[in-house]
């Protein structure tokens, strides 16, 4: 028995969100189904309220429901190191993770002359006018692994060179737990261009 048009539809707009395959997402949509119908409605009005409310941080491009994010309007954040990522997605998993105690910079993409995207698409700007205004001594690249995320981080080192500021980009290699074999030739010589001192 195949399912109700409507229901199929709903299956198909589950499955287009990230981390959830064609089984997550009917199990979601016979939940929603099954569930009383305030459980859909209240959902159906977090997401149009979250969809309402936040926007990009003034400052970071970042997310916030307020003119500035948690972390610009942060005091004790060091405001000399200037951590850049492609999307708001990545400020949260960088958050998550700890350690890093700057600030962020969202470029809202990566270089990608195949899809027409190209420096005037992205936030480079406002970087590059925050680099003196903020007296940012490094800059870390923590920009994706793959060929537009190398080419972004070319050309902002390039960019950034005649601001006299220190420009880093995160290490990248084999990750917790797998082992040399299960690792792809690029990964393993980025790890051993990344190595440091013990």
């Amino acid at each position: 028995m195949d399912y109700p048009d409507s229901v199929r539809h709903l299956i198909e707009k589950l499955t287009g969100l990230p981390g959830i395959g064609r089984r997550s997402a009917e199990r979601i949509a016979l939940q929603l189904l099954k569930s009383p119908p305030e459980r859909s409605r209240e959902l159906s009005e977090a997401i149009l309220a979250a969809r309402g409310a936040v926007k990009n941080c003034a400052l970071c491009g970042g997310y916030s429901d307020r003119e500035l994010c948690g972390v610009c309007d942060d005091e004790r954040r060091a405001q000399n190191l200037l951590c850049v990522v492609e999307q708001p997605n990545d400020v949260f998993v960088l958050e998550k993770a700890g350690g890093f105690r700057g600030r962020y910079h969202v470029l809202l993409g990566k270089l990608s002359p195949l899809n027409g995207v190209g420096p005037e698409h992205l936030r480079i700007a406002p970087l590059l006018n925050r680099v003196p205004l903020e007296k940012v001594s490094e800059v870390i690249l923590a920009l994706g692994a793959d060929v537009e995320g190398e080419a972004t981080a070319m050309y902002l080192a390039k960019e950034l060179a005649p601001l006299n500021v220190v420009v880093t980009r995160i290490a990248q290699g084999i990750p917790i737990g797998a082992s040399l074999e299960s690792a792809d030739e690029v990964t393993i010589a980025r790890a051993m261009q990344g190595r440091r001192k013990l």
